[in-house]
């Protein structure tokens, strides 16, 4: 039995030659973000990856005029053989589409209002119809119909109303869905595609939420699956004038079904750090509640843990797809709470005393309700191999423009 705080084993990647055009696009169009306070709060939002050796020159072809056609195979590169033959390495097919789908989740960052001197401060600073272009992402072929908000559900003392706006904001815009509504990019995923993106952690209550890393169980009727409180809390609390997300999520779902339904439809979750969790807590949701849901992939980058193994079990009965991308040297991805295996058991000599410590071991963690389980499939990178990054501190390991450089260069 072996304690890891890590996961499992990494691919071998390498970088490619023409990363520097395609990684200028990701930091030129970074460098045009509004300006953010520097709030104990933002952390890690604050961050520019300093990149060296990168030529200049835009491109200006959008994400979804580089992607290869997916036609018939839509279904297994979104998943259906948990991506077996497509991570290592990685198919240029599937690189393409991560890092489209990584570009809705940077909208989704550059969309918030992270300045807690702006009277808008925790919405969105765009309007739905104008919120890809105003990120700079480009055409998306996609049409955002429903903004999505977050609800920190901690029991708030009563001088809270009198402190300052970043510290008593309850509820705050954490993404949003769009669809797909271009014939021609319908034609090259070979489904209507639906994606929630979901950005991370950004205010103080979140921040509260997030050390809440004690298990709870994610519904009455489902004893044994389990999740982290503070996730729960953000994805299910609701105030008298802002419903949860899950009711948000639930209702534009149906939405979306009702008018969709006949034809091949998906529905893509993604989101990073904070917003990974929910991704995942979502296409649970989804999955587990609906009878005959469409086909549910979770994208998410830099993910925490989420759940427990009740949870990953039923996350496989019900079919939801996970890729969850790694990167080796964050340490958000080892967070929170243990994971326990049975392999690498020691030499059979020692194999009994070693497993009567490790279990004595993992019942005092277990009775604390810290025992996680990784969930779905893994991409594994790492900081290490890339010589375009001159930081490899926390923040910039987690950043999820960091992500996408190395997704391109694996």
């Amino acid at each position: 039995m072996k304690l890891v705080f890590g996961a499992v084993r990494p691919c071998t990647p390498t970088i490619s030659k023409n990363i520097v055009a395609t990684m200028h696009y990701y930091y030129a169009i970074a460098g045009n973000n509004n300006k953010r306070s520097s709030s104990g709060c933002e952390l890690m939002r604050n961050l520019e990856i300093s990149c060296s050796s990168l030529k200049h020159g835009a491109l200006k072809r959008s994400l979804a005029t580089q992607s290869a056609k997916l036609g018939k195979r839509w279904m297994e590169f979104q998943g259906l053989n948990n991506w077996e033959g497509l991570l290592d390495p990685l198919d240029d097919s599937l690189r393409s589409e991560i890092l489209r789908y990584g570009q809705f989740v940077e909208a989704a960052y550059r969309s918030f209002d992270f300045d807690p001197e702006s009277p808008t401060y925790a919405t969105c600073r765009h309007p739905r119809s104008s919120l890809f272009t105003r990120t700079r992402v480009g055409e998306t072929g996609y049409k955002i119909t429903k903004n999505l908000k977050a609800t920190c559900g901690v029991q708030l003392p009563r001088w809270i109303d009198r402190a300052p706006t970043w510290l008593s904001t309850q509820s705050s815009w954490i993404g949003y869905v769009a669809v797909c509504q271009d014939q021609r990019e319908i034609q090259r995923l070979g489904r209507r595609d639906v994606v929630i993106s979901y950005r991370g952690t950004a205010t103080c209550l979140e921040w509260v939420e997030n050390l809440r890393a004690n298990l709870t169980n994610v519904g009455p009727n489902q004893v044994g699956s389990m999740v982290e409180s503070g996730f729960l809390s953000l994805y299910t609390s609701e105030t008298a004038t802002c419903p949860s997300l899950q009711k948000m999520v639930r209702a534009e779902i149906e939405r979306v079904i009702e008018m969709y339904g006949d034809e091949p439809l998906s529905f893509t979750i993604t989101g990073h750090s904070l917003g990974a969790a929910l991704a995942t807590l979502t296409a649970y949701d989804i999955t587990t509640t609906r009878e005959n849901a469409p086909m549910v992939t979770v994208i998410s980058f830099g993910g925490p843990r989420v759940g427990n193994k009740g949870f990953r079990s039923q996350l496989e009965k019900s079919g939801t797809r996970i890729l969850r991308i790694v990167n080796s040297e964050d340490v958000i991805t080892k967070v929170p709470g243990f994971v326990f295996r049975d392999d690498d058991m020691a030499s059979k000599e020692s194999a009994h005393v070693v497993a009567g410590i490790f279990g004595w071991v993992q019942k005092c963690v277990e009775d604390m309700q810290w025992v996680y389980a990784d969930v779905g499939q893994e991409l594994r990178l790492s900081s290490r191999v890339s010589p375009y990054l001159n930081k490899r501190d926390m923040a910039t390991c987690h950043d999820l423009k960091t992500y996408l450089h190395l997704v391109n260069g694996l």
